[in-house]
């Protein structure tokens, strides 16, 4: 098996077929809103103290119980700050003793401690991530809107290399940090991340639309990861930049790496979008609502937290109900509902585009991905008629 970078993936390292109709593949928990950052784009517009309304600690083993019976996903715990929850170890080991993979991502504050992270290690979280928005102090610190955290950050990644912890860089990719993207990736490699996980912004909280790449600088930023992705040391993710999926595909095909004829687009391989198996067929990607779910620190289940649409709450209904039956989520995992280009393009089982950034843009999570700039082959063929 080929992933993303040509490289071999090892047999059996894969994750069986998901139904992402019964369950999803990634399970996203805010367990708290508190944070001492005021990050210019933040997706949960966080407060400086915890919400009284908050899941409790019981709570909170429940919906880990519910979440491991949904074939058990990864779990990653998140904020604001996941550090300012005090119980976060306890359900950290609560989930792990269950035998999930547990991830968490962490805000680079004074909470973050060579303690704390010794403890995360102990209870068995299998990954850090730790955000990093620019390779130098002025664009990161602009980013976070905290001085001294690009400082902070690349001391807590020390820390983190000193315990042979593995942990990804986040980065958020933007106008603050478009022009600076050749240092960020060289940076990334030097620090000794495994993984650079992308997130090309969304419009919702305190980000702007004009914060967002242009189209055509989307489209040029993946022809410039496809390459990376060749030669960097690390591996490349991405969120919220679904027409990603296209481009490598793509690429795929114009290097002869898959048979462009004997993609069937509509198939889904496994759990992941950047996989191209022998039999060269397509995979189905994760997408907000579609393998992915998110649940607030008030036990209210949205898409994801950058679709901030209420779908249920874990206090009145399990996340499998919830998940399996909404109305709303049954539409966003049908990608011949989306409407525009996305609705008639070829890619849209592996693509779909992001459904968040189409919402924030456009307020209707099925409309057309507003900053993709390709024209679909129903289109093209239509104009040539």
């Amino acid at each position: 098996m080929i992933n993303m970078h040509g490289h071999k993936h090892q047999k059996g390292h894969g994750h069986p077929a998901i139904d992402y109709n019964e369950n999803p593949f990634i399970v996203i928990w805010e367990v708290t809103r508190a944070c001492e950052l005021k990050c210019v784009h933040c997706r949960a517009d966080a407060q400086t103290k915890p919400h009284p309304n908050e899941l409790s600690h019981e709570e909170g083993k429940q919906l880990i119980d519910d979440i491991y019976e949904m074939n058990n996903p990864m779990l990653v715990f998140t904020g604001g700050d996941c550090m300012m929850r005090e119980d976060l170890y306890d359900l950290a080991e609560y989930a792990v003793n269950k035998g999930m993979r547990v991830s968490m991502t962490p805000s680079a504050t004074p909470n973050v401690t060579k303690e704390t992270m010794t403890k995360a290690k102990d209870v068995g979280l299998s990954r850090w991530g730790i955000s990093l928005d620019g390779p130098t102090p002025e664009i990161h610190d602009q980013f976070r809107g905290t001085s001294g955290s690009f400082d902070l950050t690349v001391e807590k990644i020390h820390q983190l290399k000193d315990l042979d912890m593995p942990f990804q860089i986040n980065t958020v990719i933007s106008r603050y940090n478009y022009d600076s993207l050749e240092d960020m990736a060289e940076l990334v490699g030097e620090l000794g991340a495994v993984m650079w996980y992308i997130f090309l912004l969304v419009p919702t909280g305190r980000g702007q639309v004009d914060d967002c790449l242009t189209p055509a600088e989307h489209e040029k930023l993946f022809h410039w990861l496809y390459e990376l992705g060749k030669t960097a040391p690390y591996d490349i993710k991405t969120t919220a930049a679904q027409h990603y999926r296209r481009v490598v595909i793509q690429q795929k095909a114009r290097e002869n790496v898959i048979d462009k004829e004997e993609i069937r687009y509509e198939d889904s391989i496994n759990d992941t979008a950047y996989l191209i198996d022998g039999l060269k067929r397509a995979p189905k990607g994760v997408n907000d609502g579609n393998g992915f779910i998110f649940i607030s620190h008030t036990g209210d289940v949205m898409p994801s937290g950058l679709l901030p649409i209420k779908v249920g709450n874990v206090r009145e209904n399990p996340l499998k109900d919830i998940y399996r039956n909404s109305p709303i989520l049954k539409e966003i995992r049908n990608p011949d509902l989306y409407k525009g280009k996305c609705g008639v393009c070829e890619f849209r089982y592996v693509c779909g585009g992001s459904r968040s950034r189409t919402y924030a843009v456009t307020g209707d999570y099925l409309e057309s991905e507003p900053f993709c700039v390709y024209i679909p082959k129903a289109l093209r063929q239509k104009e040539k008629v």
